[in-house]
Protein backbone atom coordinates (compact mmCIF):
# COMPACT_ATOMS: atom_id res chain seq x y z
CA UNK A 1 0.00 0.00 0.00
CA UNK A 2 2.97 2.71 0.61
CA UNK A 3 1.88 5.72 2.59
CA UNK A 4 -1.79 4.98 3.04
CA UNK A 5 -1.78 8.57 5.35
CA UNK A 6 -0.97 10.58 1.64
CA UNK A 7 -4.17 12.49 0.36
CA UNK A 8 -2.15 12.38 -3.03
CA UNK A 9 -3.68 9.96 -5.48
CA UNK A 10 -1.39 8.03 -7.42
CA UNK A 11 0.26 9.16 -10.76
CA UNK A 12 -0.37 5.52 -11.76
CA UNK A 13 -3.89 5.40 -11.15
CA UNK A 14 -4.15 9.20 -12.37
CA UNK A 15 -3.45 8.09 -15.50
CA UNK A 16 -5.14 4.93 -15.58
CA UNK A 17 -8.39 6.53 -14.98
CA UNK A 18 -7.50 9.43 -17.42
CA UNK A 19 -7.04 6.69 -20.36
CA UNK A 20 -10.32 4.99 -19.19
CA UNK A 21 -12.81 7.48 -18.50
CA UNK A 22 -13.65 11.17 -19.82
CA UNK A 23 -12.85 12.53 -16.33
CA UNK A 24 -10.00 15.29 -16.22
CA UNK A 25 -7.10 15.12 -13.77
CA UNK A 26 -8.33 17.90 -11.55
CA UNK A 27 -11.63 16.21 -11.43
CA UNK A 28 -10.75 12.88 -10.46
CA UNK A 29 -8.32 14.65 -7.45
CA UNK A 30 -11.04 16.59 -6.43
CA UNK A 31 -13.26 12.75 -6.22
CA UNK A 32 -9.82 11.56 -4.65
CA UNK A 33 -9.93 14.36 -1.76
CA UNK A 34 -13.58 13.47 -0.91
CA UNK A 35 -13.09 9.81 -1.13
CA UNK A 36 -10.52 9.96 1.74
CA UNK A 37 -12.68 11.98 3.64
CA UNK A 38 -16.09 9.62 3.51
CA UNK A 39 -13.64 6.67 2.99
CA UNK A 40 -11.05 6.68 5.12
CA UNK A 41 -10.51 2.76 5.19
CA UNK A 42 -9.90 3.02 1.03
CA UNK A 43 -13.20 0.82 0.51
CA UNK A 44 -16.40 1.37 -0.29
CA UNK A 45 -19.05 -0.41 1.91
CA UNK A 46 -22.45 -1.56 -0.12
CA UNK A 47 -24.31 0.59 2.23
CA UNK A 48 -21.47 3.30 2.16
CA UNK A 49 -22.83 3.12 -2.16
CA UNK A 50 -26.39 3.04 -1.31
CA UNK A 51 -26.35 6.15 0.77
CA UNK A 52 -23.96 7.93 -2.17
CA UNK A 53 -26.71 6.90 -4.80
CA UNK A 54 -29.42 8.27 -2.46
CA UNK A 55 -27.97 11.13 -2.98
CA UNK A 56 -28.86 11.24 -6.94
CA UNK A 57 -31.88 10.11 -6.09
CA UNK A 58 -33.51 11.67 -3.22
CA UNK A 59 -37.42 11.11 -4.67
CA UNK A 60 -37.25 7.44 -4.68
CA UNK A 61 -35.81 4.26 -3.39
CA UNK A 62 -32.19 3.39 -4.73
CA UNK A 63 -31.23 0.58 -2.45
CA UNK A 64 -32.02 -2.81 -4.40
CA UNK A 65 -30.79 -0.72 -7.81
CA UNK A 66 -27.99 0.55 -6.05
CA UNK A 67 -26.59 -3.13 -5.02
CA UNK A 68 -26.88 -4.06 -8.05
CA UNK A 69 -25.11 -1.76 -9.82
CA UNK A 70 -22.38 -2.87 -6.73
CA UNK A 71 -22.14 -6.20 -7.62
CA UNK A 72 -21.14 -5.14 -11.07
CA UNK A 73 -18.46 -3.12 -10.19
CA UNK A 74 -17.00 -5.17 -7.85
CA UNK A 75 -14.57 -6.72 -10.05
CA UNK A 76 -12.85 -8.44 -7.55
CA UNK A 77 -15.60 -10.31 -5.80
CA UNK A 78 -14.29 -8.64 -2.46
CA UNK A 79 -17.53 -7.07 -1.34
CA UNK A 80 -15.91 -3.27 -1.50
CA UNK A 81 -15.31 -0.83 -4.35
CA UNK A 82 -11.78 0.84 -3.88
CA UNK A 83 -11.24 3.90 -5.53
CA UNK A 84 -10.62 2.90 -9.06
CA UNK A 85 -13.68 0.75 -9.66
CA UNK A 86 -15.71 3.41 -7.59
CA UNK A 87 -14.67 5.93 -10.37
CA UNK A 88 -15.37 4.03 -13.05
CA UNK A 89 -18.58 3.06 -11.60
CA UNK A 90 -19.01 7.00 -11.59
CA UNK A 91 -18.31 7.04 -15.26
CA UNK A 92 -20.03 4.82 -16.50
CA UNK A 93 -23.37 5.45 -15.03
CA UNK A 94 -22.97 9.12 -16.20
CA UNK A 95 -24.51 9.28 -19.66
CA UNK A 96 -23.03 7.99 -22.97
CA UNK A 97 -23.57 5.23 -24.99
CA UNK A 98 -20.53 3.48 -26.12
CA UNK A 99 -20.06 -0.18 -26.09
CA UNK A 100 -18.15 0.25 -23.37
CA UNK A 101 -21.60 1.15 -21.27
CA UNK A 102 -23.10 -1.74 -22.67
CA UNK A 103 -20.77 -3.92 -21.54
CA UNK A 104 -21.26 -2.72 -17.82
CA UNK A 105 -24.93 -2.70 -18.21
CA UNK A 106 -24.60 -6.86 -19.47
CA UNK A 107 -22.91 -7.21 -16.24
CA UNK A 108 -25.14 -5.31 -14.09
CA UNK A 109 -28.40 -7.75 -15.86
CA UNK A 110 -26.02 -10.55 -15.04
CA UNK A 111 -27.54 -11.18 -11.76
CA UNK A 112 -25.89 -14.68 -11.17
CA UNK A 113 -22.61 -13.45 -13.23
CA UNK A 114 -22.20 -16.52 -14.98
CA UNK A 115 -21.90 -14.62 -18.44
CA UNK A 116 -25.54 -15.16 -19.65
CA UNK A 117 -28.79 -12.92 -19.28
CA UNK A 118 -31.98 -14.56 -19.06
CA UNK A 119 -35.34 -13.23 -18.94
CA UNK A 120 -35.90 -13.79 -15.00
CA UNK A 121 -32.85 -11.57 -14.43
CA UNK A 122 -33.90 -8.99 -16.93
CA UNK A 123 -37.01 -8.73 -14.53
CA UNK A 124 -34.87 -7.95 -11.56
CA UNK A 125 -33.01 -5.41 -13.05
CA UNK A 126 -36.44 -3.42 -13.96
CA UNK A 127 -38.04 -4.53 -10.61
CA UNK A 128 -35.03 -2.06 -9.22
CA UNK A 129 -34.94 0.28 -12.12
CA UNK A 130 -38.64 1.19 -11.29
CA UNK A 131 -38.18 1.78 -7.65
CA UNK A 132 -35.57 5.15 -8.97
CA UNK A 133 -38.44 6.58 -10.64
CA UNK A 134 -40.28 8.72 -8.44
CA UNK A 135 -44.26 8.83 -8.32
CA UNK A 136 -45.08 11.37 -10.44
CA UNK A 137 -42.94 10.16 -13.32
CA UNK A 138 -44.20 6.64 -12.68
CA UNK A 139 -47.84 7.88 -14.36
CA UNK A 140 -46.04 8.98 -17.61
CA UNK A 141 -44.78 5.85 -19.12
CA UNK A 142 -46.10 4.78 -21.57
CA UNK A 143 -48.63 1.96 -21.06
CA UNK A 144 -46.67 -1.14 -22.47
CA UNK A 145 -43.94 -0.41 -20.07
CA UNK A 146 -45.45 0.83 -17.28
CA UNK A 147 -44.91 -1.64 -14.92
CA UNK A 148 -41.64 -3.95 -14.59
CA UNK A 149 -43.02 -6.95 -16.27
CA UNK A 150 -44.30 -4.90 -18.95
CA UNK A 151 -40.55 -2.75 -19.56
CA UNK A 152 -38.98 -6.69 -19.09
CA UNK A 153 -41.24 -8.29 -21.46
CA UNK A 154 -40.64 -4.64 -24.41
CA UNK A 155 -36.90 -5.18 -23.55
CA UNK A 156 -36.68 -8.95 -24.29
CA UNK A 157 -38.79 -8.70 -27.56
CA UNK A 158 -35.85 -6.44 -28.72
CA UNK A 159 -33.48 -8.78 -28.45
CA UNK A 160 -35.76 -11.36 -30.31
CA UNK A 161 -35.24 -14.51 -28.30
CA UNK A 162 -37.53 -16.77 -26.91
CA UNK A 163 -38.67 -16.60 -23.15
CA UNK A 164 -36.28 -19.45 -21.98
CA UNK A 165 -33.31 -18.91 -24.58
CA UNK A 166 -30.57 -16.94 -22.71
CA UNK A 167 -28.30 -13.91 -24.29
CA UNK A 168 -24.64 -13.60 -24.60
CA UNK A 169 -22.54 -10.11 -24.30
CA UNK A 170 -22.21 -9.89 -27.82
CA UNK A 171 -25.90 -10.29 -28.21
CA UNK A 172 -27.11 -7.66 -25.55
CA UNK A 173 -24.13 -5.44 -27.22
CA UNK A 174 -25.66 -5.43 -30.84
CA UNK A 175 -29.24 -5.48 -29.97
CA UNK A 176 -29.44 -2.50 -27.41
CA UNK A 177 -26.78 -0.42 -30.29
CA UNK A 178 -29.53 -1.42 -33.06
CA UNK A 179 -32.32 -0.50 -31.18
CA UNK A 180 -33.50 2.76 -29.77
CA UNK A 181 -36.20 1.33 -27.67
CA UNK A 182 -33.77 -1.01 -25.95
CA UNK A 183 -30.95 1.58 -25.36
CA UNK A 184 -34.12 3.76 -23.95
CA UNK A 185 -35.38 0.73 -21.83
CA UNK A 186 -32.26 -0.51 -20.06
CA UNK A 187 -31.85 2.21 -17.54
CA UNK A 188 -33.54 5.16 -16.08
CA UNK A 189 -33.48 8.64 -16.78
CA UNK A 190 -35.03 10.84 -14.78
CA UNK A 191 -37.46 13.18 -16.89
CA UNK A 192 -36.87 16.59 -17.72
CA UNK A 193 -39.19 19.15 -16.00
Amino acid sequence: MGNATSSAISKEILEDLKLTTKFTEQEISQWYENFQKQCPSGRISPGEFEEIYARFFPDSDPKSYARHVFRSFDTNDDGTLDFKEYIIALHMTSTGRTTRKLEWAFSLFDVDKNGYITKAEVKEICQALFKLIPKEDLSKLPDDENTPDKRANKLWSCFEKKDNDRLAEGEFVTGVIENENAMRLIHYEPIKH
